[in-house]
């Protein structure tokens, strides 16, 4: 067994749960405020499908955008600490960029979902998709719903390039070509 490699796997799946416990409490609650239904549990519980499938694509979408951030925070620890032994050190800082990268993700889901539901609610002007499925009406919420998923979709690659911007990278060797004389 290669103990530094499992223990490093075992904290990568243990942060990867967490960011996803917290993604849905997180989302969720987002689906809640945007949809102005803060009885969303009841609605749920009472056989509200087309909430149910808003929640559902909301929270696909963030699982979307966040695990870019995840995956990410990894790469960049997996770069800055090749061929280091493992030590205790390493954790708060690889902690501290991972939750950083993770909770700006989450942050920019939301806009993201916020933003594709504005998108779609203005350019559908004779349908109140929001009051629809407050009221359990399945149809806008397909469509509202696959809209925040290829919002998502389109989204991920630009944030995970911010992110890594953000990073703390190693300088890695370039190029020289010499000049010819």
């Amino acid at each position: 067994m290669h103990t530094p490699l499992f223990l490093i796997g075992f904290a990568k799946l243990v942060f990867g749960v967490l960011v996803g416990a917290f993604g849905i409490f997180f989302g969720l609650r987002v689906v809640t405020r945007l949809l102005q239904q803060p009885e969303g549990d009841k609605a749920l519980a009472e056989g509200n499908a087309a909430l149910g499938v808003m929640q559902a694509s909301c929270l696909v979408s963030l699982g979307l955008l966040v695990q870019p951030a995840v995956q990410a925070s990894f790469d960049a620890m997996d770069l800055l600490y090749r061929g280091q032994t493992l030590a205790i050190g390493m954790l708060p800082r690889f902690i501290i960029y991972a939750v950083l990268h993770a909770g700006s993700a989450l942050v920019v889901g939301a806009t993201v979902i916020a933003i594709g539901i504005k998108i779609f609610v203005r350019l559908t002007r004779n349908v109140d998709e929001l009051e629809e499925i407050r009221k359990g009406n399945i149809a806008p919420a397909l469509a509202l719903g696959a809209v925040v998923v290829v919002m998502a979709l389109l989204a991920a690659p630009g944030l995970r390039t911010i992110l890594d911007g953000l990073l703390p990278l190693p300088e890695l060797p370039r190029d020289v070509v010499p000049m010819a004389s």
